[in-house]
């Protein structure tokens, strides 16, 4: 035999190596192409996001205008890209969906230039299976915004009318599927009262949170929790029951 003859079993050891070299190539070689393009689009995306978060946490817009332009910003990354940019693999490689209601994962940001050092809002993913929810629930003194970065949900909104001391008026909005890429948010003065469900196998909801917008309110900072099956009044009004959280996700998780 030649002594440069290799046997079947070398050659394919050999083209198998091969294949795996250029493999790994590759995927170094996609994630640099998005260390060097797409990182710092998202920083630039993630600071904006920060500069309008300061701008209604110090009133220098109004939180109805913050909705109008954080859903604008919303609209411009790429969820894949923002679930890159938050190793959302990493993120989820144990993950395991909870029975009720939605488990909450704390992103980490790298490190990258652009990026700011300490950020206005505060940050989470919601994960859910199939047929579970973020509970139907409304904000004191907070400004919130939803971008839905995997899966499918049916989401709903209702303003907030008049609080009252065993129920909350409220009135439909919105009652849709929202899709990968797709946003919405929560003030004090519209659309306050939001409910989504998970309708796809699994699905995710990056949230930005930003607290004490509303300098002087007399109400706690933080959720509250109602029924919108409530009775029907005149006008699409809605007299919707209080709830705890333990009854809120009994009912609805």
């Amino acid at each position: 035999m030649n002594d440069r003859s290799i046997s079947r079993r070398e050659f394919s050891s050999a083209s198998l190596a091969g294949l795996m070299s250029w493999s790994l190539l590759d995927l170094l070689v996609q994630g640099e192409a998005f260390a060097a393009d797409v990182q710092p689009e998202i920083a630039k995306w993630v600071s904006d996001v920060n500069s309008l978060a300061a701008d209604v946490k110090e009133q220098r817009v109004s939180q109805v205008e913050w909705q109008k332009k954080v859903e604008q910003l919303f609209s411009k990354v790429a969820p894949e890209d923002l679930l890159k940019f938050v190793n959302f693999d990493e993120l989820t490689k144990n993950l395991k969906h909870v029975d009720n209601g939605a488990r909450s994962l704390r992103p980490q940001l790298p490190d990258v230039e652009g990026l700011p050092r300490e950020l206005v809002f505060g940050r989470q993913i919601f994960a859910m299976k199939k047929g579970r929810s973020v509970v139907p629930h409304g904000h004191n003194n907070m400004a919130t915004a939803f971008l839905v970065v995997k899966g499918e949900l049916h989401g709903r909104h209702y303003d907030r009318i008049e609080d009252q001391d065993e129920h909350v008026l409220i009135r439909p909005t919105i009652d849709r599927q929202f899709a990968p890429g797709e946003s919405s948010s929560v003030s004090d003065y519209k659309d306050n009262i939001h409910w989504f469900k998970a309708t796809s196998e699994t699905a995710f909801i990056f949230n930005i949170h930003i607290l004490s917008v509303r300098p002087g309110s007399a109400l706690p900072t933080g959720r509250i929790y109602v029924d919108p099956d409530g009775e029907k009044l005149s006008g699409g009004l809605i007299r919707a029951p209080r709830l705890g959280y333990k009854q809120a996700h009994e009912q609805f998780g």
